[in-house]
């Protein structure tokens, strides 16, 4: 039987520092500060107040802000296209929650049932994606605002005016379109090949595994830029598609560049600076939207491996350096990554998806259950403005945000934070014209907080809260200490309904999207060397596209858990390892195929299903425990083969999954 393996924490810790999922919470992020929207934010929620101060109704310019705080929240795209649909498709979802609210307010249990179906919507279709989350948690949040806060009358007007303060802030995040139209995806093809460059100039170093997952990360955000406009337009507009070639130019650069690393670290010589600065140069060219005849100065290639990354960059230059042609012009290899299906066929798929999935089901009836169980709360015991109870539980459990567990202590803890600023806001600032310069000030520290954690961007939305609340309940200081009763409250629920009862909370899930990621590769290797004669090359490049952007979720999924308490926490560490080692298998393996389609002797299919079925061996084991195994690695082969260095790729791997 396997033995586990004995998990050691990432760095010990001492008796008087505080657990590093808590601290890691609570460190900010070294992010720069996003003054564009620090300066939306300010104008966006403050002038709707002075409008409804002008007009002598502070209660309409308070809901008018309330719509343009969620504006805020949900801008976190780059592309002009993509905020449309980040702002506009949520402000819809939030119009509908704040409706359904209104009519059940005062209503009791039937408030409560509603706001129960409600939950299980909005949790279940929070697994579509990063537009679908955001749509069901306004959803939720605003139904539970209008079933806990007194609306003015007609129903229809709460919702008129929070869709009013989210307009606001679409029409100022769109006044720059027509001056940077397709600025956010140059820019972000452009970074794409900025960090291919430093790839190849960490070729040979122990700084090649980051510099790759920068690549990684750039690349993926630059096609669901790019991919995102594409699938919102008919047709082919010419520039869309010359920028879609251009990204997708980058690929042989990327298959290139193991090839090069394993050269350069096995003969102790870096790249020629040439190379970086050539690509750099390709950079430079999209950025400034310039044309002509590419100009590369390169040296003459020797071995395979120079000669892939020769001829990548080449093919580069030229595609880089082409004038626009008109789509009936652009042949099969501008698209290596296929077109996006239809939008009926997408809505079917995702339809199909949600009702069928067993963890869109399970996060909908967890978020069900903590708004049945704060909505029950506050209707058997009385609770001042008890709506705050269930806001906070929507706000904790969002698990597609991060851990449940230290987004419910970071939440108390900013909440605390918050309360700090508020107090003296309430306290000292008469209601009035003064709250339209208080409010300016405290909403411009809400994008500037987001972006360094989750209790940073609670401390600075909650005396925002308090204070479009204070204009709609006339309570001012008094709001200060129930906020705090209820979010500790909320945050109670959240803990033991939605953490603690689920006993898929204590087991992080590294293992399995790794054990998926690991059995994909496998797929990969049979595909690189063994595919059929005549099969489209597009199909590996889609793969491993497809493997590289699973790795990424494995990554995102590693942080995450990291997050959480023991023993999560500890396990997940204990993956991370072998995380590294799946990545340079794939590196490898693409490696190996440059190598042959440049000169290289191509491996005998018995060495190729040797490595394969050692990978899917390797993923059943991940499957079979939660805890790293003891494997046995019999894989032998030509030590001066193509497959050589996949090989010992392979045997690390299998020896790290040992105690």
């Amino acid at each position: 039987m396997a033995k586990p393996a004995r998990l050691t924490r990432l760095t010990p810790p001492t008796r008087l520092s505080p657990p590093s999922w808590l601290t890691a919470g609570l460190r900010p992020q070294p992010t720069p500060v996003p003054w564009a929207a620090v300066l939306r934010a300010a104008v966006a929620l403050s002038a709707p107040l002075a409008v409804g101060f002008a007009v002598d109704r502070p209660a309409y310019g308070a809901l008018v802000s309330m719509g343009a705080l969620s504006g805020v929240i949900g801008d976190t795209a780059d592309a002009y296209r993509m905020r449309i649909f980040n702002i506009a498709v949520p402000q819809l979802f939030g119009a509908l929650g704040v409706t359904l609210g209104t009519l059940v307010f005062g209503q009791g249990w039937l408030a409560v049932a509603v706001l129960t179906l409600i939950a299980l919507v909005s949790g279940m279709i929070s697994s579509i994606g990063a537009v679908a989350s955001v749509s069901g948690l306004l959803l939720l949040l605003n139904a539970v605002v209008g079933a806990g806060l007194p609306m003015p009358e007609p129903w229809w007007t709460a919702p008129l005016l929070l869709t009013l303060g989210g307009v606001v802030v679409l029409v100022l995040t769109l006044l720059g379109w027509p001056l940077r139209g397709g600025a956010p995806e140059r820019t972000a093809v452009a970074g794409t090949y900025r960090a291919v460059a430093a790839l190849f100039e960490a070729a040979g170093s122990d700084a090649y595994d980051e510099k790759r997952q920068a690549v990684t990360a750039s690349l993926n955000q630059s096609y669901d830029l790019v991919l995102a406009r594409r699938a919102r337009q008919h047709g082919r507009a010419p520039g869309l598609v010359r920028l879609l070639a251009r990204l997708n130019a980058v690929v042989p650069l990327l298959e290139a560049a193991p090839a090069a690393h394993l050269a350069a670290g096995r003969f102790r010589r870096p790249l020629p600076p040439e190379i970086p600065a050539a690509v750099r140069a390709l950079a430079d060219t999209i950025d400034r939207r310039r044309s002509g005849p590419p100009e590369l100065t390169l040296p003459e290639p020797r071995r395979p491996s120079e000669r892939a990354v020769d001829a990548a960059l080449r093919y580069a230059a030229s595609v880089v350096h082409e004038p626009a042609r008109k789509p009936s012009e652009e042949g099969a290899g501008a698209d290596r990554l296929g077109r996006p299906a239809a939008l009926r066929v997408r809505v079917r798929r995702t339809g199909r998806a949600v009702l069928l999935s067993e963890a869109s089901w399970r996060y909908g009836l967890r978020l069900a259950l903590c708004i049945g169980l704060s909505q029950a709360l506050v209707s058997l015991i009385p609770v001042p403005r008890s709506y705050w109870v269930a806001l906070t539980v929507t706000f904790v459990l969002k698990p597609d945000f991060g851990s449940v567990f230290s987004r419910a202590v970071l939440r108390a803890l900013g909440t605390a934070g918050g309360l700090l600023i508020a107090a003296p806001v309430l306290a000292a600032v008469p209601r009035g014209w003064w709250d339209v310069p208080v409010m300016m000030l405290l909403a411009a520290l809400i994008p500037a907080f987001s972006a360094k954690g989750y209790a940073f961007q609670t401390a600075a939305i909650t005396p925002v809260i308090l204070l479009l609340s204070d204009l709609l309940n006339h309570q001012g200081f008094d709001l200060v200490l129930p906020r705090l009763y209820d979010s500790l409250i909320g945050c109670a629920i959240a803990l033991v309904a939605g953490y603690l009862l689920w006993p898929e909370s204590w087991h992080t899930r590294v293992a399995d999207r790794l054990a998926d990621a690991v059995a994909d590769t496998a797929g990969y290797v049979a595909l690189a060397f063994c595919a059929p004669a005549g099969d489209d090359p597009a199909r590996r490049h889609r793969a491993r596209r497809a493997l590289y952007r699973d790795m990424s979720a494995v990554r995102s999924e590693f942080q995450r858990a990291l997050t959480e308490p023991p023993p999560a926490g500890d396990l997940a560490a204990a993956w991370w390892p072998l995380t590294i080692a799946v990545e340079r298998i794939v590196d490898a393996t693409t490696a190996a195929r440059i190598r042959v389609d440049h000169g290289a002797p191509a491996p005998e299919p018995a060495e190729v299903a040797a490595v394969e079925g050692q990978l899917r061996e390797l993923a059943e084991g991940l499957r079979s425990s939660q805890v790293l195994v003891e494997v046995h690695a019999d894989l032998g082969g030509d030590e001066e083969g193509v497959l050589e260095p996949l090989r010992q790729e392979v045997r690390a791997a299998r020896a790290i999954a040992s105690p």
